[in-house]
Formats: C-alpha cells, sequence, structure tokens
C-alpha cells in the first residue's frame, strides 16, 4: 500500500516519557500550571490524531528533551483525492 510520510519537527523542550501515553488526550497538558498562562487549551494533538485517523493514517512522535520532538504521520495515498492541475 502506498503511503504518504509527513514528519514535522520542532526544537522545543521536548516531551517527557512518562507523557508519551496521554499527549493525543483532549485537554492534557503536561505542564498546567505553565499552559494557562500562555492560552493553551490540549486540544491540537488530539485533533490532528483524529484527523489522521479518520484517513485511516497513523500518528506516531520521537522526542528527545532539551532538543524537540518529531512527529510523523502517514496517510494511505488510496485516502487521498488526486486533482489534476
Amino acid at each position: 500500500m502506498e503511503m504518504i510520510y509527513l514528519q514535522v519537527t520542532d526544537t522545543g523542550i521536548g516531551i517527557k516519557l512518562e507523557d508519551h501515553t496521554r499527549i493525543f488526550d483532549r485537554f492534557y497538558r503536561s505542564d498546567k500550571s505553565r499552559s494557562r498562562q500562555i492560552g493553551r487549551h490540549g486540544l491540537g494533538l488530539a485533533i490532528a490524531k483524529w484527523i489522521v485517523e479518520i484517513h485511516n493514517g497513523t500518528i506516531h512522535v520521537t522526542t528527545e528533551i532539551g532538543k524537540g520532538s518529531t512527529f510523523t504521520l502517514r496517510i494511505p495515498t488510496s485516502n487521498v483525492n488526486r486533482k489534476k492541475v
């Protein structure tokens, strides 16, 4: 099966290993005290996962504390609307 791969990498603080199982949960924030101060609600990754999954894809994270995270998305090409330009 052909797949589309997309990787998104940041250079942020990374994600603690104990948070990996929860980061895609709605409203989950690993650092609750800081998140509210800067206006984050814990929905972004939950929405990303939902979009990927309704297209029969997967999303996976690798991270290194102090260096950032990489999110890898895989979506079957059979779910992509191909239009000729």
